[in-house]
């Protein structure tokens, strides 16, 4: 997505004119296709392993595309200290380069490396090229509060002073151990770590020494931040002998604490807007408005500020549906300079095309609101527990499909056509008992293109190729960054809907289709659950397309504590959701989100990158909503997320995360991998995908890959999963005891899953369990690989429903990923958040599933060629329509049975441990099969028309009887929707009363009750 750029002028004195100088506009990259290849090139090359300097062939400086980030290329080099300019050339030769600020031919860039590991980082849609070394210095120091620094120089304790370097000019340098160009402060060095309370807020700083500063300069720290700063060490000489740059986020947080009250972004009053930003370190803010449609400004506004550091201005009645942008006047650590920052609103509720700039919109306009909308009856849910979730990407719904006219294909206006193939689907849908979809994110993307005028098609015939041929990845990786496909996990603005999903991506219809979506959704018997993103953004810096670095630098990502690099954990630039304003922008969105669009739920990804008390803190904000002031009720709007524990953030390394562990009690739910891997085998980065699980035939149908181990490696390992599949069922109970394995009793927390608990809930509300998600394989796909080769494709099926079945039976929050129901196939992709229509297909005609339409795009599967190249040329392995039929009818049946009972979606641990039983377990249990009593005549009667219910997993490729005890003398009968449905093999299921025993044949889950 294109952004233009303003030029950029600099400061020369403080109380100096400007002068203004043009800096190169930033080159368009519309003209040009995704490279081949990135070379760094420059002088540092040598030094890099290539023969010689200013080579762009040489793949030893080659920068490498980044996951999840298309036309953004980066990689990590050891530089030694020195000097040394660059630029980047593609493929592979002179005839397109670019140098400073992105200019094609443009200037070589300079760079003075401290030593050690560079990132360097190349963004295709604007051609700048940047560094993480902002200066030799790095940022090793932090203002923590007004008065306090902290700071480990490594310089002897003894002889050794401290002083805090300032210049608002940034005119300081570092050389011959002196540091001119600015004043300094004298600081106290009090002691060898943090004070306690400063620890417990900082404790990845808890280590650093404390460093005070004067009373009056502590006073003037506001003043101080707007400039450079640097804090030395000085010898008994008066040698600088260390000096670095400063972290600020903890110092802007102790002296604007107000600011987290405030209401920012754009408000109306009496039909007049208010606008309000947070910018503390600026020097001036500055408004600009636009005419509709043509962009011309036809408005200034210098905005005033106030001691929270939020600039505002209230502006005329005649800009509604204006637009606008913000130019911020601000020291940038990154240049070294005062920069002009043209930038949009962080809390944009509208924008134009391409994110160009903010709209004002009121969302209280009746013109945008859809018929009916401020009585929508929204689907009701007793508990959280009752939901059953189905996965699904605005674009995927209906790009292909036909009944859909075919400027809303791909758009949030195609769920507003009821009688289309899609919509149809989802209604047969929530006939069997789904009750809410889950939306990939649907906030502004910044890697699509708004304009479909500008989307690129595959330059093939892709159908007519082999189905292991590489031709169709090779023309869809060709026009990936131009196809209009992307998953959207490369945030812009959180608060505005994507424009590429609207059929008017230049004014406020996005947010009325946005509405239209949501009703024609509920009206089906849908709740809606917007998938969002919080935990970083597509960039960072002031070359950045993402706007919040470059209008308070340094605050809202997360940065390295020795270097002040940003760190990309996540996959790009981690925010610091952890910093008041960043955590408030959350949660400000989020409510923006659930009033404006009248939301059921919230799925927060890699929420383990969050605090914990970020999202109780969306928890009680969502709370606080009613129904009669809101228009919703906030109570009602589920939460869950990723609870993932890595990167730096790391077992609670800088604050205690929103991980699955310490979610346990909160009522939000975190996404269970347990039971996912005990069900598929293996998990999502095996080397071999053969790993076989539960429902893939570990031990009782072996496909004969090595990595399985012997026959007695894969029965313990079966024996495990069997029993992480139970905790699983319970909703992943800490606390719930049973029998394990070996005979002992246990509780879920005692489960081993890879040196973790298995079970880790206190509620079966705090779980979303799933065996296949929009990440990695699909679980056909995941079968395909595990399953032997030669496994008829009606056992397929019956394999297919039987892991769906461990969610759809198990307590806690269902999860399916659409497509599932219907054996769904990404031709065995893994990561397909970039692979366009193509291997993304969802069809609902029930006629292609995507298996056998080529090999996968290369960066994320090239690795397992080997083992897809026979698969996908097998032709057994392409399911018909009715094969595909059949799925779904199965599929549909497990919604039914377990929306026919609230057994199967219990209300507390108290009432899972009372009722829910595995009999059979132990070390005399049967390999490949698990039994589930739940039994309604212990504690509370729950549902009054049945006593209880038991459902056999059967796994194995033979019948299987299983005795259970208590049942004798009672009449067990299958399930009415089994024993009424299609499928004549489960019809054989029975019960003999007489001995309680249970007859369920091979590869089937019977589910019978009794009343």
């Amino acid at each position: 997505m294109i952004r233009p750029r303003a030029s950029r002028p600099l400061v020369a004195l403080a109380l100096a004119p400007l002068l203004i100088t043009a800096l190169p506009q930033t080159a368009a990259a519309d003209h040009t296709g995704t490279p081949s290849s990135v070379a760094l090139v420059g002088t540092l090359q040598s030094e890099l392993g290539c023969p010689g300097d200013w080579q762009p062939e040489c793949t030893q400086s080659f920068l490498q595309p980044v996951a999840g980030s298309p036309g953004l290329y980066r990689a990590t080099f050891d530089v030694p200290a020195g000097k040394y300019d660059f630029k980047v050339a593609l493929n592979g030769s002179w005839s397109e380069n670019y140098g400073a600020g992105g200019a094609a031919g443009g200037a070589n860039i300079s760079l003075t490396a401290p030593g050690g590991p560079v990132t360097f980082t190349y963004d295709h849609s604007t051609h700048v090229v940047e560094d993480d070394v902002a200066d030799a210095l790095g940022a090793g120091a932090h203002w923590l509060r007004a008065d306090l620094l902290a700071w480990n120089s490594g310089a002897p304790a003894e002889g050794t002073t401290y002083r805090l370097y300032t210049s608002p000019e940034g005119a300081l340098t570092v050389a011959d151990g002196a540091v001119s160009g600015g004043t300094f402060v004298e600081l106290t060095r009090e002691s060898a770590d943090l004070p306690a309370d400063a620890a417990q807020r900082f404790p990845h700083l808890s280590s650093l020494d404390t460093l005070r500063l004067p009373r009056d300069v502590a006073a003037r720290a506001g003043e101080l931040l707007k400039g450079q700063l640097v804090v030395a060490a000085v010898d008994g000489d008066g040698k600088v002998v260390a000096a670095t740059g400063v972290q600020v986020p903890g110092v802007l947080d102790d002296l604007y604490p107000g600011a987290a009250k405030r209401t920012l972004g754009l408000s109306w009053k009496d039909g007049r807007p208010s606008l309000a930003l947070w910018a503390p370190t600026a020097r001036s803010v500055t408004l600009h408005v636009h005419a509709p449609g043509s962009g011309e400004e036809i408005a200034t506004a210098a905005l005033s500020v106030d001691r929270d550091g939020v600039w505002s201005t209230t502006g005329d009645r005649r800009w509604k549906g204006a637009s606008y942008t913000y130019e911020v006047e601000v020291y940038v650590p990154e240049t070294g300079q005062v920069e002009r920052n043209i930038v949009t609103d962080p809390y944009s509720v509208g924008l134009t095309t391409n994110s160009e700039r903010s709209l004002f919109v009121d969302l209280a306009d009746p013109a945008l609101a859809p018929k009916g909308w401020d009585r929508l009856k929204k689907p009701r849910l007793a508990k959280p527990e009752d939901l059953s979730i189905y996965e699904l990407h605005v674009r995927d719904f209906s790009i292909g499909d036909e009944t859909v006219p075919e400027a809303q294909r791909g758009t949030f206006a195609a769920f507003t056509q009821r009688r289309s193939d899609g919509m149809r689907h989802l209604a047969d849908l929530a006939k069997a008992g789904l009750n809410a979809v889950h939306l990939l994110p649907v906030n502004d993307i910044a890697t699509i293109d708004e304009r479909r005028s500008q989307h690129a098609d595959p330059a093939c015939d892709l159908a007519l190729l082999p189905p292991d041929s590489l031709q169709q990845q090779e023309c869809v990786t060709a026009v990936a960054a131009q196809d209009g496909f992307n998953w959207g996990y490369d945030p812009l603005h959180y608060t505005t809907p994507e424009g590429s999903y609207s059929t008017n991506p230049e004014d406020a219809t996005r947010i009325r289709e946005f509405r239209e979506m949501v009703t024609s959704l509920n009206r089906t018997g849908l709740g809606v659950i917007q998938d969002v993103v919080y935990n970083h953004t597509p960039d960072a810096g002031q070359g950045g397309r993402n706007d919040l670095d470059r209008i308070v630098p340094g605050y809202y990502h997360r940065l390295d504590a020795q270097t002040g690099t940003v760190a990309t954990s996540t996959c790009c630039p981690n925010t610091a959701t952890e910093n008041a304003m960043m955590g408030k922008l959350m949660v400000d969105s989020v409510v923006t989100l659930a009033k404006a669009y009248k939301l059921d739920g919230f799925r927060f990804d890699l929420m383990g990158h969050h605090t914990k008390q970020n999202m109780l803190d969306v928890r009680a904000a969502l709370d606080a909503l009613t129904l009669e002031r809101d228009g919703v009720d906030g109570k009602r709007i589920v939460l869950y997320g990723e609870g993932w524990n890595f990167g730096e953030v790391a077992n609670d390394a800088r604050f205690v995360q929103a991980t699955q562990l310490n979610m346990a009690g909160t009522g939000i739910a975190t996404f269970s991998d347990r039971l996912r891997d005990a069900v598929r085998g293996g998990g999502p980065f095996d080397e071999d995908p053969r790993v076989q699980g539960f429902a893939s035939g570990l031990f009782t149908d072996p496909n004969g890959a090595p990595v399985n181990g012997t026959a007695e490696q894969q029965l313990q390992e079966l024996l495990l999963s069997q029993d992480q599949i139970r905790v699983g069922l319970t909703g992943n109970l800490k606390d719930y005891t049973f029998t394990d394995r070996t005979g002992e009793q246990v509780t879920g927390s005692q489960v081993d899953y890879n040196g973790q608990p298995a079970g880790y809930t206190a509620d079966p509300q705090e779980v979303v369990t799933y065996v296949e998600a929009h990440d990695n394989e699909t679980l056909y796909d995941a079968l395909a690989f595990k399953l032997p080769q030669d496994t008829p494709m009606s056992d397929r099926i019956r394999m297919q429903t039987l892991a769906l079945s461990t969610t759809a039976f198990a307590q806690g929050i269902s999860f399916w990923h659409a497509g599932g129901e219907q054996l769904r196939s990404k031709s065995l992709d893994r990561n397909s958040y970039d692979s366009g229509d193509w291997f993304n297909i969802l069809d609902h005609t029930g006629t292609e599933n995507g298996f056998g339409r080529g090999l996968p795009p290369k960066p994320d599967n090239e690795d397992k060629y080997e083992f897809m190249k026979p698969l996908l040329a097998d032709p057994a392995l392409k399911p018909s329509p009715a094969d595909i039929a059949t799925a779904r009818e199965r599929a549909e049946e497990l919604l039914e049975i377990r929306h026919s009972t609230p057994l199967f979606h219990l209300e507390t641990a108290e009432q899972v441990q009372q009722k829910v039983s595995f009999p059979g377990s132990g070390p005399e249990q049967t390999p490949g099969v698990i039994v589930m009593r739940i039994d309604d005549t212990a504690g509370s009667d729950v549902d009054r028309r049945l006593d209880g219910l038991v459902v056999v997993f059967n796994a194995s490729d033979e019948a299987t009887t299983q005795t259970v005890a208590g049942t004798e003398g009672e009449r067990y009968r299958l399930h009415p929707v089994q024993a009424g449905g299609g499928d004549r093999v489960v019809r054989g299921a029975t019960h003999d009363a007489g001995t309680g025993t249970f007859t369920v044949p091979a590869r089937t889950v019977a589910v019978f009750v009794t009343r």
